[in-house]
């Protein structure tokens, strides 16, 4: 017959585990762990005493376990194999031998021991239980109460869990008190020693997509797609989205039918202004889309520097920038890229600038006059370069311009050119840079003299320059893109010709052998799928 006392031990573990919602076997091993705890303190803490309760019965069994060892160091958990065997004949050395106690009566302090040991397990059982089942929630929207306020953080009571919204994950000017229901996007959980943290937010961009993707069907079932979100919270938002199906109209679906769809999420935000921009893979018409409500004329794009150049109407540019440059800069976090605006008097006057400053070098270095020096402008040539190494026929095109002034144009032009290479020559040379530097193919003087004037005197020296160094590129830090400027960057210099110089040194100094630089002819991909090999040591830099 099993007491009442006993089986009051299982009862109690199954109500535990049904209140904290983990399993009944953690509870019993807790209540184990506890009453061995217990034991020691009565028989002496020196002693590997175990406690156990039987499953079905609720007996509980204490017993004083030793090891068998060959030679005993510790008397209190250790036994000798002759001893074990004259109690356990197939007693082996590893074996743990196991001497039953007698029922003892736990005194006050045994059983205050025991409990907080018990509660201690249950507790962690239930963070783990906790943790378990909201580490594969992080990405998800969750409804909750509010429990309490602290400090401008909230918490929020989500059932199985405690989360908190810290204050610069609330929407501002939002007011929660306790017992308000709230939805907040799961944004991590961690384990921390007073149990998981479960960090929501409101303000994070994934939630205002995750709000959409339940307000619009078409977005769950990946008709439409939600490509890139920026918010600026409770004020403003833009949204890009695209279609899979030509016969869906991306906008129409997230906006729905008289603006039902996006005022139930506007609702959720606070009356947060949403603008809801077709997404286009095109850069410059994803930039114009975005900069709306204002009109774009025209945008210039600098892909190495990711940073593109909006025209608008003069009339237009407070409506671009936005309020305390909100239009501007949630198009900028919704695209990717930099971006400047410019009114149309403004690239007016910058156009007109550099004409005249292109005119005046042809005046300068070609002793023309202006009309002449406007007309070679105005048809596209911008440096002495181009002047002196085009095609004749390009300037005989030009109306006005016979064979003799043509001619008497390229020669005054490469004039100027080499007496200006002469001269950096020996600027160079003044500097220390070495004749194999100097003679080396792909460098011209004017890159011989900036190479010296930074402290590259040699080949050796070129040779182990880095691609970036020569050519220029952008480092990522703290989350945005920094420009490092390159020595032969003035002279138009692109990360691969940089590559190939550097390259060419090295094997002219015998620093690479050119049959390593060779694609192995039997390696499957091994023209143009090595990516990898071939990534810039710029972009591998900017990523680091």
């Amino acid at each position: 017959m099993v007491s009442a006392n006993r089986l009051e031990l299982l009862q109690i573990a199954d109500a535990v585990a049904r209140e904290k919602l983990i399993d009944p076997e953690l509870v019993i091993e807790a209540m184990e762990d506890s009453l061995a705890k217990a034991a020691r303190s009565r028989y002496g803490a020196e002693y590997d005493i175990r406690a156990h309760i039987d499953r079905k019965t609720g007996e509980l069994t204490m017993a004083r376990a030793r090891e068998v060892v060959e030679e005993v160091e510790n008397h209190f958990t250790e036994i000798s194999l002759e001893e074990a065997r004259a109690m356990n004949p197939e007693a082996e050395v590893g074996d743990f031998i196991s001497e039953p106690l007698p029922p003892m009566d736990f005194g006050r302090v045994a059983a205050q021991t025991a409990k907080q040991v018990i509660v201690q397990k249950v507790r962690e059982a239930e963070r783990e239980r906790q943790y378990e089942e909201f580490k594969d929630r992080v990405g998800q929207i969750i409804n909750g109460v509010v429990k309490r306020v602290e400090y401008g953080n909230v918490i929020v009571d989500l059932g199985r869990g405690e989360g908190i919204i810290r204050r610069d994950q609330l929407i501002p000017r939002e007011m929660h008190r306790t017992g308000d229901r709230i939805r907040a996007y799961i944004r991590d959980v961690r384990r921390e020693v007073r149990g998981p943290q479960i960090f929501l937010s409101r303000t994070a961009p994934e939630f205002m997509a995750e709000l959409f993707k339940m307000e619009v069907p078409e977005i769950y079932e990946g008709t439409v797609e939600i490509k890139a979100v920026a918010r600026d919270p409770g004020s403003r938002a833009k949204i890009g989205v695209v279609s899979h199906d030509s016969g869906v109209d991306p906008v129409g679906a997230c906006v729905g039918m008289r603006g039902s769809r996006v005022q139930a999420v506007v609702q959720e935000l606070g009356g947060e202004k949403i603008d809801i921009i077709p997404w286009s893979e095109d850069p410059a018409a994803f930039v114009v889309n975005a900069l709306q409500p204002a009109d774009v004329v025209k945008v210039v794009l600098d892909e190495d520097a990711r940073r593109i150049e909006a025209v608008v109407p003069d009339d237009q540019l407070s409506l671009a920038i936005g309020r305390r440059g909100q239009n501007v800069r949630l198009a900028s976090q919704l695209t990717g890229w930099d971006i400047d605006i410019l009114t149309e008097e403004a690239e007016s006057q910058r156009r007109q600038a550099e004409f005249a400053e292109r005119t005046k070098l042809f005046q300068e270095q070609l002793d023309l006059d202006e009309f002449l020096a406007q007309i070679l402008v105005s048809e596209g040539f911008a440096s002495l370069e181009e002047i002196a190494y085009v095609d004749r026929d390009e300037l005989l095109s030009i109306e006005g311009l016979d064979e003799d002034t043509a001619a008497e144009l390229q020669t005054r032009a490469q004039e100027k050119l080499e007496e200006a290479n002469a001269k950096a020559l020996d600027e160079a040379r003044e500097l220390g840079a070495a004749e194999d530097l100097i003679a080396f193919e792909g460098l011209t003087p004017q890159m011989v003299l900036a190479l010296a004037r930074d402290g590259i005197k040699t080949l050796r020296d070129f040779a182990e320059c880095a691609d970036w160094e020569l050519a220029g590129g952008y480092s990522t830090i703290d989350g945005k893109r920094v420009k490092d400027d390159g020595i032969l960057e003035p002279f138009d210099v692109s990360l691969e010709e940089a590559q190939e110089l550097i390259m060419r040194a090295r094997v002219e100094l015998g620093m690479v052998d050119p049959a390593d630089l060779e694609p192995a002819e039997d390696e499957e991909g091994a023209e143009g799928e090595g990516e990898d090999a071939a990534t810039p040591a710029a972009e591998v830099r900017a990523e680091a």
